[in-house]
């Protein structure tokens, strides 16, 4: 038998499920007639967890081509930086992901060399980017002026009957794994990820992370919202600020007036006509 009949074989007893090693590819489809757009799928390694005080010591990306169809065409580069944080990598970090203080030693991003690589990037795309845009525009302000996606809350994984959101278990879902917690070849997995179509709906994952990032979204401000309200804001998925002590939610434009009048008739007494709404674009969205 070849390995894939072995697969097959075993599979078909209902017994395994085989998981396969990241393929190597440099193209998922033929070029075709459609307009090519420019991509990066980025991921950076850092000393921590804190946006504030941790500092960058990996930036991957990967550039590809695609198209507003959601459909991948070749891989156009690959990049990876280390940077030297100037303090020693954490032993946990070090463990986590391989990267020692040896390997950061003396090393710099060059900024020049990044603004470059993403001067005709349409799109940043990252797993979690809520959390590689803080410290991508902390340390290298060009990514403020780039338009963001996020694979890990732009697209409906639970919905399509995937049980969870972490990158690793969407692989295994896909039936492949690969070592992760090193920036390009996390990026390589997320690439692969958007190649695969979403389980029920059969939607390319590009798609559906495309049609959900274009969508213009409101950050409404339950400011002062009445103390007993709170269990009843939580339970609706609000967020509590406790820099601006107030809970605060973000819904597509198209329910911007229903949630208005959510909080409106269940929330408040007075009129809230005033409540700080701001608009949310790929541009602006998860930027510091």
């Amino acid at each position: 038998m070849n390995p894939q009949e072995q697969i097959d074989s075993l599979e078909s007893t209902g017994n395994y499920r085989v998981i396969q090693k990241l393929p190597s590819q440099t193209e998922y489809n033929s070029a075709d007639d459609s307009a090519k757009l420019i991509g990066a799928i980025l991921d950076v390694e850092t000393t921590g967890l804190d946006k504030e005080k941790d500092l960058i010591i990996e930036l991957g990306m990967i550039l590809f081509e695609f198209n507003r169809e959601g459909k991948i065409f070749k891989i156009i580069a690959k990049h990876d930086f280390f940077e030297d944080p100037g303090t020693p990598i954490p032993a946990e970090i070090t463990a986590l992901t391989g990267i020692t203080d040896a390997d950061v030693k003396n090393q710099k991003i060059d900024d020049q060399e990044v603004a470059k690589i993403v001067s005709n990037v349409a799109l940043v795309i990252a797993h979690n980017a809520s959390f590689d845009r803080a410290f991508c525009e902390k340390r290298l302000p060009i990514f403020k002026d780039l338009y963001w996606a996020c694979t890990y809350s732009q697209v409906p994984w639970r919905e399509e009957g995937v049980a969870g959101s972490k990158q690793e278990y969407i692989a295994y879902h896909y039936r492949f794994f690969y070592e992760g917690h090193r920036a390009v070849i996390d990026c390589q997995a997320l690439l692969h990820i958007l190649s695969k179509d979403l389980p029920t709906s059969k939607t390319p994952v590009l798609k559906s992370l495309l049609t959900n990032a274009r969508k213009t979204t409101y950050k409404i401000a339950a400011v002062a919202a009445p103390f007993d309200k709170k269990d009843d804001l939580k339970k609706r998925g609000y967020h509590w600020d406790p820099t601006n002590k107030y809970w605060h939610t973000e819904v597509y434009e198209e329910s911007r007036e229903e949630e208005l009048e959510y909080l409106q008739t269940n929330i408040y007494t007075k009129p809230i006509s005033s409540l700080p709404q701001t608009k949310i674009t790929g541009l602006n969205r998860w930027s510091q």
